[in-house]
């Protein structure tokens, strides 16, 4: 059973698997959609809306927690440059949206193996 057992495992080791988690998330905030299987994107989109909280947080809060709020996005992607697009021009975007800050378009499956395959975008705010 499980029960209390959160995240989903991908096929994958850890380190293997916090690396695709990583990438995914970078690729969705760089190009703002991807198109992957059902189940990576179900188990990025609460990482990916996570973040956008934490920058919206970041930039609405004074300048210490602003500087903490880009530390702990950039330890959490490893990117400085997908952090600076995160806080200059993703998080302004949803200001007035309380949350749903992502979108699962469904395509169908893949030839070969028949994985659904979805496209995973940020909505507009």
């Amino acid at each position: 059973m499980r029960h209390r057992i959160v995240g989903r495992k991908l096929g994958r080791a850890t380190g293997p698997r916090t690396a695709l988690r990583k990438t995914l998330i970078k690729q969705l905030f760089t190009y703002e959609r991807i198109q992957t299987t059902r189940a990576k994107a179900e188990a990025i989109r609460s990482q990916a809306e996570g973040l956008i909280t934490l920058a919206k947080r970041g930039i609405a809060a004074g300048d210490s927690s602003a500087v903490h709020a880009r530390r702990l996005a950039a330890a959490r992607m490893g990117d400085a440059e997908t952090v600076k697009k995160l806080f200059d021009d993703i998080a302004p975007r949803y200001e007035n949206r309380a949350g749903g800050y992502t979108r699962m378009v469904k395509l169908g499956p893949r030839l070969g193996d028949a994985a659904e395959i979805v496209l995973l975008e940020l909505v507009e705010g």
